[in-house]
């Protein structure tokens, strides 16, 4: 099978298209999912060079190093570099990769975990980036594709092949499709990018209802198969995927075959182009109805391009690979460790962030890991327990944290004191003290505010109300520094994205909320969106009423959307009304006048965001 990238082919859009082969061979080890070529690392170092020394233009080189999923940020000279993590699935040696790379070309000294299971590095200088890339492919990581108009990083359930609720674990049928599409000569140059994700349960961890194209496992007559729907999306005009197929054998590479018609699709829709900020498959499948779009997937199934890529069971086996970590399963400690005294924050501990695996005597272990920023300390202090508590690998989670897999009952607690001497160890995880947001104004191009300051304050004023109550506690807060989706604020049980206030001819920063939203239990819900835009440094205050709202009216046993429903919007934005009403500027107001984790006046600053180029 040839998917080498086509150079004839008639790409629209920014930047160049690959030239690079797609190896026919794979290397089958934990952590290896996608193909590392060094020529790729010269071809980057020479192409930084070039630019830098004024050779080549910056649209240009713009689209060449988006690919390489090395995106530009607000502040000048500086990089992102976006790591893919297919399904989040990391090693022991991978987390010690991202250990050593923060320490030597991440000034601010963390990593980051995204709502996409990435690891992004911020503000690394671009003459550097390169060296960091040589680094993490020394552990089979890549960065290939992780921005621009390509398909952006697989993302997957972290539960998948323990959860309990499973039909089959879809990891290697992901991993397939992460193979065949990375330097896929369809999905170069698409009038924009595309956001997969891979489900085994109807609990659907990995909200697929929000992606371009989601395959949750089915089965049938007891062959492997997949649903697929097509067509969701958070940000403008927010869509949940509806279904294209209710099932689609997968083993045969029938679902690899349907993906490929339906972005060979996408890739001719040149009315799209026209407006980057619309260019999204969502918008094409809310023009024509999905059942017209399925009438074009099944005459492009026709196409002479089905035999040229010899779709079959051949293909599928060839590309998979899962780890087999039941293979890798610690043997109970000889020696293990119990509570001594008081209990009470480890049996929190329990009930918060561990879950039984289907497998007898083992657990995944959820690691809370604040605002989704790991150390380099921590990094390495969770490989080193990844090696020594669990089957070999971790995943990451839309939530921002961390899943440690096939942890022994017999060594919870071993695990929770290493955990919480690595700072790890709070309970709650995706609870509401478990806030969410992108970096925001920290570092993103198109950020309006500081969506990571409104974390921590957020989280401050949630634990400084010591919620006990069970039912507040499975509220979801999450937040983005502008009106686009990274963090999710759309599905959120209390969501906010960042706007702007202007008083007297100064300006104030603000969030317009949205409430009632959801994203478990296998459905996706868009919250409301209030009538109320609130000055950023009054949103705790306004999250606390909403939470004390919530508990003093609601039913026996309601839970926080149900009420929501009941009682409408209005409860809500007449709750915080007050907090509406933008302040004057004086010596008393003027911290109002500064974003959170800032020192001087805001100002909104905005610059053409790269996830649009």
């Amino acid at each position: 099978m040839d998917v080498a990238v086509a150079e004839n082919k008639d790409q629209q859009g920014k930047g160049r298209v690959g030239t690079l082969e797609n190896p026919e061979t794979y290397e089958n080890v934990p952590g290896h999912i996608i193909p590392i070529i060094e020529r790729e690392f010269h071809d980057f170092d020479n192409e930084a060079e070039q630019f830098l020394s004024g050779k080549l233009e910056e649209m240009q080189f713009i689209g060449f190093r988006l690919k390489q999923g090395v995106y530009g940020q607000r502040q000048a000279d500086v990089q992102m570099i976006r790591i893919k993590l297919p399904f989040g699935g990391v090693t022991p040696e991978q987390m010690d990769a991202f250990a050593s790379v923060v320490e030597k070309y991440a000034p601010l000294n963390k990593g980051h975990i995204t709502t996409r299971q990435n690891i992004q590095i911020h503000h690394v200088p671009l003459r550097d980036a390169e060296l960091l890339l040589r680094e993490i492919a020394e552990a089979g990581l890549s960065s290939r594709e992780g921005c621009g108009n390509t398909i952006r990083n697989v993302t997957g359930d972290p539960w998948a092949g323990v959860a309990a609720d499973e039909i089959f674990d879809p990891t290697a049928y992901g991993t397939a499709y992460v193979r065949y599409f990375v330097r896929h000569p369809t999905t170069q140059l698409m009038p924009r990018k595309i956001k997969t994700s891979f489900t085994g349960s109807a609990e659907d961890r990995a909200i697929s209802g929000i992606h371009d194209i989601a395959f949750l496992s089915r089965e049938r007559d007891g062959v492997k198969g997949f649903e697929v729907r097509v067509g969701g999306g958070t940000s403008i005009m927010a869509r949940v995927a509806p279904t294209l197929y209710e099932f689609v054998e997968a083993d045969n590479g029938d679902y690899l075959k349907v993906a490929e018609a339906v972005l060979r699709i996408f890739d001719r829709q040149e009315w799209l182009r026209a407006n980057r900020a619309r260019a999204r498959i969502k918008v094409l499948i809310d023009k024509i109805g999905i059942d017209a779009f399925r009438e074009q997937v099944e005459a492009e199934l026709q196409g002479e391009w089905v035999e040229e890529r010899e779709f079959g069971p051949e293909l599928v086996e060839r590309l998979s690979y899962a780890p087999d970590e039941e293979a890798n399963a610690p043997e109970p400690p000889l020696t293990p460790s119990s509570p001594n005294g008081d209990r009470t924050e480890f049996e929190r501990f329990l009930a918060g962030n561990v879950e039984p695996q289907r497998q007898e005597g083992f657990n995944t272990v959820e690691v809370k890991v604040t605002r989704g920023d790991l150390t380099p300390e921590q990094f390495r202090g969770l490989a080193t327990l990844m090696r020594e508590y669990t089957g070999g690998s971790a995943r990451s989670t839309v939530q921002q944290n961390f899943v440690l897999r096939w942890v022994r009952d017999e060594a919870l607690y071993d695990v929770w004191e290493r955990l919480t001497a690595l700072g790890l160890g709070e309970a709650g995880a995706r609870e509401i003290t478990d806030v969410v947001s992108c970096p925001g104004t920290d570092s993103c191009k198109l950020g309006i505010t500081s969506s990571m300051g409104l974390n921590r304050a957020i989280k401050e004023r949630v634990e400084s109300m010591q919620i006990s109550d069970e039912l507040t506690k499975r509220i979801h807060i999450k937040m983005s520094g502008c009106p686009n989706g990274c963090s999710q604020h759309h599905i959120a049980n209390i969501g906010f994205y960042g706007a702007s206030l202007k008083v007297n001819g100064r300006q104030m920063p603000a969030y317009i909320p949205h409430i009632g939203g959801n994203f478990e239990g296998g459905e996706v819900v868009f919250g409301k969106r209030l009538k109320a835009r609130l000055p950023s440094k009054r949103v705790p205050e306004a999250v606390e009423r909403w939470v004390r709202l919530y508990e003093a009216e609601r039913n026996e046993g309601e839970e926080f959307n149900a009420f929501v429903e009941r009682v409408g919007a209005e409860p809500f934005e007449a709750s915080v009304k007050e907090l509406t009403m933008p302040a004057e500027f004086s010596l008393e107001t003027m911290q109002q006048f500064i974003d959170w984790n800032r020192s001087s006046p805001y100002e909104v600053v905005r610059g053409e965001g790269e996830c649009a180029i």
